[in-house]
């Protein structure tokens, strides 16, 4: 029984310690007035960031946008690189998608015209 046990809490310390350096909830900055928290997770060997809450100047409000995909499929490149896409709810629309992890920062762009018109946003980690 004990060795079970002890087996299972390696196997628990282990997974912690691979989980990769995006993982966890993320602030956005303020687009038109709102923010959000995005949590990321993993899809398959790569990543994803789902809309988790919705903010205003006026406090949390039910966006429609919850529960969707913000962060489509970034694939980690090494050194806490990723590249992907992202949607931006405002507009509707996909662009080519890069984020780079620095601690509890996470800067985010997203680009057309192949690379060439990028905007860019820094994320807080919130946990």
């Amino acid at each position: 029984m004990k060795l079970t046990t002890m087996v299972a809490g390696l196997a628990m310390i282990a997974g912690a310690a691979w989980a990769d350096p995006v993982e966890g909830t993320w602030q956005t900055e303020v687009d038109e007035g709102n923010y959000a928290h995005v949590r990321m997770v993993p899809c398959g060997d790569m990543i994803c960031g789902v809309i988790a809450r919705s903010f205003n100047a006026q406090g949390e409000f039910k966006s429609p946008n919850t529960g969707k995909t913000l962060v489509i499929n970034m694939v980690p490149q090494g050194n806490g690189k990723y590249e992907g896409k992202v949607w931006r709810p405002s507009n509707d629309k996909i662009y080519m998608g890069k984020m780079q992890v620095n601690g509890n920062s996470l800067d985010l762009s997203g680009c057309v015209a192949g690379g060439l018109l990028c905007s860019k946003q820094t994320w807080s980690r919130v946990n």
